[in-house]
Parts: C-alpha cells; structure tokens; sequence
C-alpha cells in the first residue's frame, strides 16, 4: 500500500501545491486505511465459501467442488496466517509437510498445488490479494508411466465371460465410446439413437456432447432393452428390483470383479477410455476429433490419454527418416 501511495503523490506532485499535496496525502491514508481494514475483517473460510460459490456458478461439478473444498480447507487449517499475508514459503512449507506426513506421490501433491493456484488466482483476480503467492510455485515435475490399454485379447475374454447381457452392453458401450463412468450412468434409454449409432451424454460442467458406438454396441444393447421388464428410464439399471439406476461404484466393482476372475490386472471402467482414445490416434484420426469425442477443452489432456503405439513409431520412421 504505502509503495502505491508514494507513486500516486510523486505522479500528483507536479499538479498540485504543497497545501493540496498534503490533503491529498490524508485523504488516501485514511480511505485506504479503511479498506484495508474492511478486507481483513472477512475471515479465512470466507473467502473459500465466496470462491467455491464462484467455481459452482462457472459450472463445476460436485465432485470437483468437494475436492477443491476439501484441499483447501486443510491448508487453512494448516496455515493460520490471514489469507491476505500468506506467503510464497509458508505454502512451500505446506506442500512438503503434506507429502511427509501422507506420504503420497508427488502426483497427488501437484494435484494439491493445482487447486490451490487456482484458489489463490481467483482472490487476485478479485482484487482480494494482490499477488497470488502460488505465482514462484511451479508445476511439480512427476514421472511419466506408459499406461497400459485394453488388447484385442482382453476385450475378447472380457465379453465371452459376462454372466448377463446387461454386463456385456455396458462393456461394449465403454469400449467403442470412450465415455466416461459418470456419463454411463447417466445415460437414459431415450438418448441412445440406433439408428444413427449415437447417444448425447453430459460431460463435465454439464456440457453436452454426440459419441458414436460401433454395431457390437448396437445389438447387445437391444439385446438388453428388450430383456428388461421394469420402466426406468435409465439405460443402466441393478439387476435386483426394483431396478434403480445403476451407480458409478456399481459399475466399477462389477469390471473389477470380471477382472480378477480373468486375471487382468488394473481394470476399470476408465481403461476403456483411454484405450478408445488410443485406438483411434493409431488407426489415423486427427487428434482434434478425439478431442473432441472425449469431450475435453484443452488437447494437452488428449494427448495425456493417448498412448502412441510405438510399432507405429517404428514404422514412421522407416517411412520419413530411415
């Protein structure tokens, strides 16, 4: 504040005379004064109440909501200084003592680091803060494992061996869509268009977007229409009565548990998703149409889900540099 008001003096200086640059001088200590008073009467949890009603009007999901209010209520908890007067390594200080004391990966910390930059920018970009502190923290360098996708085996065995069409649909769906579990679960029966191979589900944020399935797809999920006997409108239902809409848990602990009495490590609903994206890429589509299917607004999260084959890589370079 007071760097602020000697460059507004110096700047009025050659304007007024020393009589009016002194009044002007009071004048702005006291209203700044005040200010400055009324911002740091509002507490900590304040502002995280102002900012998640912020992320929920820009259309976050609950889930998100919940782990950006979870995040950042234990730092609070952690860092008793005023919001406005944390510094850069007190949160340093933070996420190494977050680490130690959870032993988590250092992927789990950036994730950590991200909600809090993006508390921190929201307060300046309301003029609450000045300067975010999180501005010196950078993204938190983490090894890069080459995820492993669903082969043409696997998909195979996994099919042969659902118990009930219901299973075999919603695998065939998983794996031609590339949706996500939360979107298969929210499908209803009346979005599923068969004649067109298509279905409009509801990404993150609500935004709605058009997958196409293949003809596999197609059959086992009339297939499984048609065996129903209750009136759910939801596509995906229990296999007890009375048939509520099935739930993400419900989906994955059914993939899961055909996973291990086949012996496929690390299944889940998920996989397919990256393994479509995969597929894809492989077979020649441009990047910005599976952007596109997979419903995400940046390409560097696509990108993050495909994994290049690496005979394709091989095979490439012979043609282009060999």
């Amino acid at each position: 504040m007071e760097e602020k008001l000697v460059k507004i003096l110096n700047e009025m200086a050659d304007y007024l005379n020393i009589s009016q640059m002194k009044k002007l001088q009071e004048t702005l200590l006291k209203h700044l004064a005040e200010n400055e008073a009324k911002t740091e009467e509002i507490p900590n949890v304040e502002y995280l109440k102002m900012f998640i009603d912020a992320k929920q009007i820009e259309g976050c999901s609950e889930r998100t909501l919940q782990y950006y209010r979870v995040t950042i209520e234990h730092m609070l908890g952690s860092i008793e200084t005023p919001i406005r007067k944390i510094t850069t390594d007190e949160i340093r200080g933070y996420l190494v003592d977050y680490q130690k004391v959870n032993n988590c990966s250092k992927v789990t910390v950036d994730n950590v680091r991200r909600n809090m930059s993006s508390f921190f920018s929201w307060l300046e970009e309301e003029d609450y803060i000045l300067k975010s502190p999180m501005r010196r923290i950078h993204k938190i360098k983490t090894k890069q494992p080459v995820k492993e996708t669903i082969t043409d085996e696997m998909i195979e065995k996994l099919r042969d061996n659902c118990t009930c069409v219901r299973d075999l649909a919603m695998i065939d769906l998983l794996y031609s869509t590339g949706i996500r579990v939360g979107e298969l679960v929210g499908l209803n029966i009346s979005d599923i268009d068969f004649e067109e191979r298509e279905c409009i589900v509801f990404g993150k944020g609500d935004k709605e977007r058009r997958v196409y399935f293949d003809a596999k797809a197609k059959l086992h999920l009339q297939e499984y229409i048609e065996s129903r006997t209750d009136d759910n409108p939801a596509l995906f239902v229990t296999l007890d009565a009375p048939h509520a809409r099935l739930k993400i848990s419900g989906v994955e602990i059914r993939v899961r548990e055909l996973g291990r009495k086949l012996n496929i490590d690390k299944i889940h609903p998920h996989k397919f998703r990256r393994t479509m994206a995969t597929r894809a890429i492989d077979k020649g589509m441009p990047i910005e149409q599976v952007q596109k299917i997979l419903g995400h607004s940046q390409i560097d999260t696509t990108m993050q889900y495909a994994i290049v084959n690496q005979n394709n890589v091989k095979v490439s370079h012979r043609r282009y540099i060999a």
